[in-house]
C-alpha cells in the first residue's frame, strides 16, 4: 500500500467529515493532524553534523544508525561536498546527512544555501579527541551560526554532542561565548558508542519519526508511536459510529481499522500491506460481519434513548478499534503471539473511548443494565 492509496482514504474521509457537525468535524481533523504527518508526509531525517573530527561520514552513520537497522550505510548518490547526502540503510529506510565539518566562509555559504531548501531536525556536535580549543572554539562558533539560520527557515532542530576522550566540552565553550543558540538547543552530552535511537526518535518532527524507529527497532519508541495513532484511529471511528447514518459509514470504519493495523505494521519494520492488514483482523475475531452486527445492534436497541444510543453506538465503535490497535501493538511490536494478541483484542474490547471534543459523562443508569 503507497502514499497514493493512502492519499485516496484520507481524502475520502475528509469528504465524510464535512457532513459532521462542527463541534464533531473540528475535533476529528485534529486527530486526523498526526495521523496525515506520521504517514503521508512522511520523510527520511536530516541531521547535521558538526564539530572537527575527522570520522568518515559513512563510518559516523555506522555507529549512530547501523546497529538498530542491521545494515551497511551507503550513498544513493554523491552530491557534493557541505550538501545534504541520502544515506541508505537497507529495508529500513534511509537518513540525511549535511557534514558541515571545517566549512570555511565559502562553504558556509552553501550549508546556509542547503538548511535553507531543507531545514535540519536535528544537529550533532562531533569534537576532536584532542583538538586545540581554538579550533573547537571556532567550530562552535560556526555552529551558532547554522543553527541561528536553521531557525530562521523553519528548522527548530536540537543539538547533540558526542563526546570523546581529551575532546573539550562543547557547553563551556557556549558559555564563554554567549552563545545563546547552543543553550537553547542543546539536549545533552553522549558518548559516541551510546545507542542513541530512541533519544532521535522522540526528538524528531513526526514526518520523520516513522522512519527513524524502522531504523532504529526500539520498541519503546515503535510502541509510543503505534499508541498515538491507535488512539486518534479510535476518537476519529467513535465519531463517525456516533452519527445517525446507520450501514452507510461501515465502509469508512472498516477501512481506517484497516489503514491503522497497516501502518502498525510499517512502524514495526514491514511492509504496509492491507492484506496482511485483513487477515490478521480476522484471525484475532474481529471480523467485519461481527462488528456490524455489534454496532448495529446497539444502535437499535438504544433508539429509545434519544442522543444517547448514538453516544453508545460512537463508544462501541471506538472501543472495537482500540482493541484491534492494540492487538496489532502487541502482536507486531511486542512481540505476542496470536493467541496473546487475541486475548488483548477481547480484554480491551470494552473500553470505553469519548468522543473528540467531549468529555466522558455517565451514562443514564437504564442503558448501562443488561
Amino acid at each position: 500500500m503507497n502514499n497514493t492509496v493512502l492519499l485516496h482514504i484520507v481524502e475520502r474521509l475528509e469528504g465524510f467529515l464535512g457532513k459532521l457537525p462542527d463541534s464533531i468535524r473540528n475535533p476529528v481533523l485534529n486527530e486526523l493532524t498526526p495521523l496525515k504527518e506520521l504517514f503521508l508526509q512522511q520523510r527520511p531525517p536530516r541531521f547535521a553534523l558538526t564539530g572537527s573530527h575527522p570520522m568518515p561520514l559513512l563510518e559516523f552513520a555506522a555507529q549512530i544508525f547501523a546497529e538498530g537497522a542491521g545494515e551497511t550505510p551507503a550513498r544513493e548518490m554523491l552530491t557534493g561536498l557541505y550538501r545534504w547526502q541520502k544515506i541508505s540503510l537497507g529495508h529500513h529506510g534511509s537518513i540525511q546527512l549535511l557534514d558541515a565539518r571545517g566549512a570555511d566562509e565559502a562553504a558556509l555559504a552553501l550549508v546556509r544555501d542547503e538548511l535553507k531548501s531543507q531545514p535540519a531536525d536535528l544537529f550533532f556536535f562531533l569534537p576532536a579527541e584532542r583538538a586545540a580549543k581554538v579550533e573547537t572554539r571556532k567550530e562552535a562558533e560556526r555552529l551558532e551560526r547554522m543553527l541561528n539560520w536553521n531557525s530562521s527557515f523553519g528548522g527548530g532542530a536540537k543539538l547533540i554532542e558526542l563526546r570523546n576522550n581529551g575532546a573539550d566540552s562543547l557547553w563551556p565553550l557556549a558559555q564563554a561565548m554567549e552563545a545563546p543558540a547552543i543553550h537553547a538547543s542543546l539536549l545533552g552530552v553522549h558518548s559516541l558508542s551510546k545507542t542513541l535511537l530512541g533519544t532521535l526518535a522522540s526528538e524528531l518532527p513526526n514526518e520523520a519519526r516513522v522512519e527513524m524507529v524502522r531504523i532504529g527497532g526500539d520498541r519503546g519508541a515503535q510502541s509510543q508511536i503505534a499508541e498515538m495513532l491507535v488512539k486518534s484511529t479510535s476518537a476519529i471511528c467513535a465519531a463517525i459510529g456516533a452519527q445517525p447514518i446507520p450501514l452507510a459509514d461501515l465502509p469508512i470504519l472498516t477501512t481506517l481499522q484497516l489503514v491503522m493495523v497497516s501502518g502498525i505494521m510499517y512502524i514495526s519494520g514491514r511492509e504496509r500491506s492491507m492484506r496482511a492488514a485483513t487477515e490478521f483482523v480476522g484471525a484475532i475475531g474481529a471480523n467485519v460481519g461481527l462488528g456490524m452486527v455489534l454496532r448495529e445492534g446497539t444502535r437499535a436497541a438504544l433508539k429509545f434513548f434519544p442522543g444517547w444510543g448514538n453516544v453508545l453506538c460512537g463508544m462501541v465503535a471506538g472501543a472495537g478499534t482500540f482493541a484491534i490497535g492494540r492487538a496489532a501493538t502487541v502482536y507486531f511490536i511486542e512481540g505476542a503471539t496470536l493467541r496473546e494478541a487475541r486475548r488483548a483484542f477481547l480484554r480491551n474490547k470494552k473500553k470505553r473511548i469519548a468522543l473528540p471534543g467531549k468529555k466522558k459523562k455517565a451514562l443514564p443508569e437504564s442503558s448501562t443494565k443488561r
